[in-house]
């Protein structure tokens, strides 16, 4: 068995291993079995590809460049791994996607330059002699593109989630139209390329592609950042599949058909809470409409609640629920709040956590909060497990979350996240609402669930109003005479 054989047989056990981190990813109890299991499988394929590279004759240089980039890109993954916040992480991930789509652009046009530009040398007349020529240089043409479009898109939401640029969507008069006319300008030439590749073309489809990269997420709202980190991690699998065609890789065409469907199913579940489709999400503007229509509503008067307020409702509840939000994970309150879940369960009282799909800058964002802070994960319960639970729970913690709570997606036609299935807090008969002001989310909506009788503000720093409500909380058995009316 030569070495090539035995280098796609390691290939093939590195793809079965990614295929089971992300089935062990699925869950909270074997996530980390899964992220061992991505790990084993990277070491085999790169262990294989260095193999393959020495095997085939590449110069000493080649072998030195290869390790020594291996070594740099560990140590600054390590060091960015060691460093990041929870907080941090979606901005990291959409960073890490830039990667991605500019090493797919690199291999496009190395693959040019091995082929198409040399129309007379061995790899092209091998490709020609298999009818294969026309083939290729669509890999070329498209991998560029969906690389660059990828490098861009994430650049732009780099900036926005780490607060570098305005979250806003950009406005561009005919912005959709824009959009549009740059996938019909990149299919023409496309087919221009298969039949004639020049490096002009080439040349312009990367530079239309970069703009279209940063417009379409510029043009996207705050409110659907969750749907642009997921649509991004499918198009950096997509280009790292079009760059195992050119390399003739079958391990990265498999992890990147891998990363790009379960990238484009987690968008297709995150268009769906949030109720919208992934046309509206690439058209952007999610909540703008609110800032003529909504600004203008009367809800009333807020309520305000001190912490001990708060404390003698918790104190004479049977059943708390506590809903998480970005406003946590800023606040770094998930330990405050671990540490007030056990207190209260060791009261007798019944703790559990509804965690909205969309909760957070990131899918999946609060379960990993909830997780590190070593909350048990059998009380930690997905909205739709949760939902009908609210109308008979005596107390509900609302900590840094306000869209993904906001009773107006489900009374409010109106509203610009109208039909948006949310978390019914307000069903509770006492809804505490952890926040520093009274401003709208994320997605710039008004939350009429502050005005509610039955609904209290406790203003102020999460972190810091977890930790009073923890010293305000009484000790010993709880009254269980019935929870207290707000």
């Amino acid at each position: 068995m030569n070495l090539d054989t035995i280098a796609q047989a390691a290939y093939l056990v590195a793809a079965l291993l990614f295929i089971l981190a992300l089935a062990g990813l699925s869950r909270h109890e074997t996530a980390k079995t899964g992220n061992g299991f991505g790990m084993a499988g990277m070491v085999i394929a790169l262990a294989a590809t260095i193999a393959l590279a020495v095997h085939r004759d590449i110069s000493t240089l080649g072998v030195v460049l290869l390790v020594v980039a291996m070594v740099l890109g560990a140590a600054v993954g390590l060091q960015r791994a060691r460093a990041v916040q929870m907080t941090g992480m979606p901005e990291l991930i959409a960073l890490l996607h830039s990667f991605v789509g500019l090493a797919a652009v690199l291999v496009g046009w190395n693959g040019y330059q091995e082929v198409e530009a040399h129309p007379g040398g061995a790899e092209a007349h091998t490709l020609e002699a298999l009818g294969l020529g026309g083939i290729h240089s669509a890999e070329v043409f498209i991998g560029v593109f969906i690389g660059a479009v990828t490098f861009t898109g994430s650049i732009v939401a780099f900036l926005k989630l780490s607060a570098r640029i305005n979250s806003k969507p950009l406005m561009l008069p005919g912005k959709n139209f824009l959009n549009l006319g740059a996938l019909v300008v990149f299919v023409a030439l496309t087919v221009w390329f298969v039949i004639d590749p020049q490096l002009w073309l080439l040349v312009v489809v990367t530079v239309v592609a970069l703009a279209l990269g940063w417009h379409l997420v510029a043009s996207i709202g705050g409110g659907d950042m969750p749907v642009v980190v997921s649509m991004l991690n499918s198009y950096s699998g997509w280009a790292a599949a079009a760059s195992g065609f050119l390399l003739e890789n079958n391990l990265l065409i498999v992890t990147g058909a891998l990363v790009g469907s379960s990238g484009a199913y987690l968008s297709y579940i995150m268009c769906k809470a949030m109720n919208r489709s992934f046309i509206s999400v690439i058209a952007g503007g999610f909540g703008l409409e609110n800032t003529a229509a909504g600004s203008d509503v009367e809800y009333g008067e807020h309520r305000e609640i001190t912490v001990d307020g708060a404390a003698d409702l918790l104190a004479d509840a049977s059943s708390v629920i506590i809903t998480p939000g970005y406003g946590m994970a800023v606040a770094q309150a998930q330990h405050g709040v671990a540490e007030l879940t056990r207190r209260l369960r060791e009261r007798g009282v019944q703790v559990r956590f509804g965690i909205h799909p969309v909760a957070g800058r990131l899918p999946g964002h609060m379960n990993v909060l909830l997780a590190e802070a070593k909350v048990p994960y059998d009380i930690v319960l997905e909205m739709d497990e949760i939902n009908d639970d609210f109308a008979d729970t005596d107390v509900v913690l609302v900590i840094g979350a306000n869209d993904t709570v906001n009773p107006a997606a489900a009374e409010d036609p109106g509203s610009p996240i109208a039909g948006m299935p949310v978390l019914r807090v307000w069903e509770a008969r006492n809804v505490v609402v952890f926040k520093r002001s009274m401003s709208s989310g994320y997605a710039g909506v008004q939350n009429p669930l502050f005005f509610r009788d039955n609904s209290a503000m406790l203003f102020g720093d999460a972190k810091e109003r977890v930790e009073d409500l923890l010293r305000a909380l009484p000790t010993g058995a709880p009254a269980r005479a019935g929870a207290a009316q707000g």
